[in-house]
């Protein structure tokens, strides 16, 4: 279990960002021969581009919204993002297939959706709390005198502190093997 870093922090990281929002709506709940292998699609994903040094993942983190589960993800590119969802050979091309397959045989049982964002500059600010969201995937520093406001570490979407915390790049959740 993480521990709460108490002070001010903030991310730092150079570079293409892309944030990626994907995520399900169970529409008809009393139907998990439908929904299940769409649910359990995503961890055998994430399992396996954390596991991939060079995936182009840099984090994530799960959340619970009014329509079901969904993931916020944190890219090193969209060509990154675009190899992984094309890849026949990785989890997400299958996985689609059968969504998709799953979907013509009884259309509106579970949907999906995604969005994806190519961030220019990016702000942040945590305040004693566990490591999470932008500074857990990419380096979490302390906010810097001259970065004190949300203006100043938006204006160049960065910090000017050279400390760090050492935080491991992780994921936000652990991601158990799927079932056999």
């Amino acid at each position: 279990m993480s521990k709460v870093i108490e002070g001010r922090m903030t991310h730092r990281y150079d570079g293409e960002l892309v944030v990626f929002h994907i995520g399900m709506q169970i529409n008809r709940w009393w139907r998990p021969d439908l929904w299940w292998p769409a649910f359990v699609a995503m961890p055998r994903m994430l399992r396996e581009l954390s596991l991939e040094q060079d995936s182009g993942l840099l984090g994530y983190q799960l959340l619970v919204g009014s329509g079901g589960p969904y993931i916020v993800q944190y890219w090193a590119s969209i060509e990154t993002l675009y190899a992984y969802a094309a890849n026949p050979a990785q989890e997400h091309r299958p996985a689609w297939t059968a969504f998709n397959k799953a979907a013509r045989r009884v259309p509106g049982a579970v949907g999906v959706w995604h969005e994806t964002f190519l961030v220019e500059r990016a702000e942040s600010v945590f305040v004693s709390t566990k490591p999470m969201g932008l500074p857990k995937a990419t380096d979490l520093v302390p906010v810097g005198s001259n970065h004190d406001r949300a203006r100043d570490r938006f204006a160049d979407g960065k910090t000017n502190s050279d400390q760090r915390t050492n935080q491991p790049r992780a994921s936000s959740i652990a991601v158990a093997p799927p079932p056999a």
